[in-house]
């Protein structure tokens, strides 16, 4: 295999600021969780947010890519493919994607037009609150699939916020088709709480008859379940699941492995920032999966990875904060 990961997301620019609880209220606006807007819209918040708060960090961003970069990190080998403008946010994220440990179909498919970007809001609580305007992200069709990729990897990657996309969702759904016939797993993240909410019929019809493993949090799977019983949703997921992980804070997370449920203990640290926290858990997760880890240590991993994440500001880890969960936990 050539890569551990061959993933689809959008490519965003993430400018996050730390706002008072409210803010929100003031301005309308849905606290924890993500919201499509326009561009007209998003530079209003913009300029008041820089004018109010000022700027605490611009970063790499986007679900998908946020994993391969942790899963590149610890040393795994990624393709993402995503869509990205010929301009300097465009730059950027390419930047960001780590000195090209990722491989990426965007080299030689910039085109005109606006990249993606998220304005991020960090509450005291350190829930992370995201309006996003999507730039030539909103496209991404089955062109930017690279299937020769797909047949050299171990997973295929599907983010969730893709099915707010009609040409994202049905590239995704190609994609999924074409990795079960050339027997490549299938794993997905449902994202955020906002893609069960408002976008449930898309997301299942992503999970067609099912993955091999699913990443969603507790709200995320009490939502697609339609039950506030956490069993319960546990116990409904086995029926779209062959394995899975659910994130639950402060509560660890509770694993599926195909078999049996394993729980995972949260790491007591000072959170600032959640933004990125489900994205690095996946990412950790994967890399261990692919390096033939058993859950219950994948779990530890992305345990461990995930609270070193929340406990910074912005989504990502330094390449030595990787270096130092892995020897924590993987020797």
């Amino acid at each position: 295999m050539k890569f551990d990961v061959y993933g689809v997301g959008n490519a965003l620019v993430d400018k996050e600021f730390e706002v008072d609880e409210s803010f929100f209220q003031e301005h309308g606006i849905e606290k924890g969780l993500m919201t499509l807007v326009s561009q007209e819209e998003q530079q209003k918040l913009l300029d008041v947010l820089t004018e109010k708060y000022g700027i605490k960090k611009r970063a790499g961003g986007g679900s998908a890519a946020n994993t391969l970069y942790a899963l590149s990190q610890f040393g795994g080998n990624a393709f993402l493919s995503c869509k990205v403008a010929n301009d300097e946010t465009g730059d950027f994220y390419i930047n960001e994607l780590g000195n090209q440990t990722i491989k990426t179909n965007t080299e030689s498919q910039r085109e005109v037009g606006t990249t993606g970007r998220c304005i991020v809001m960090i509450s005291p609580d350190a829930e992370r609150t995201m309006h996003t305007f999507l730039g030539v992200s909103e496209t991404v069709s089955e062109a930017e699939i690279d299937f020769e990729a797909v047949k050299q990897s171990e997973y295929v990657y599907i983010e969730g916020y893709l099915v707010t996309s009609p040409s994202a969702k049905a590239a995704v759904v190609e994609l999924k088709s074409f990795a079960e016939t050339n027997n490549i797993k299938t794993a997905m993240t449902f994202s955020d709480p906002a893609m069960v909410e408002y976008f449930l019929d898309n997301v299942n019809d992503v999970l067609g008859t099912g993955v091999d493993l699913l990443f969603c949090n507790e709200t995320e799977v009490k939502l697609w379940a339609g039950t506030e019983d956490f069993d319960e949703a546990c116990e409904k997921m086995k029926s779209k699941a062959k394995q899975f992980a659910i994130t639950r804070g402060s509560d660890g997370a509770r694993l599926f492995d195909g078999n049996d449920y394993i729980a995972v203990d949260a790491h007591s640290v000072e959170a600032v920032d959640t933004n990125g926290a489900g994205d690095m858990f996946a990412g950790a997760f994967m890399y261990a999966l692919t390096q033939g880890k058993d859950f219950e240590t994948a779990g530890k991993l992305a345990s461990l990875a995930s609270a070193t994440v929340v406990s910074n500001f912005g989504p990502r880890l330094e390449a030595d904060q990787h270096k130092k969960v892995a020897a924590d936990i993987l020797g």
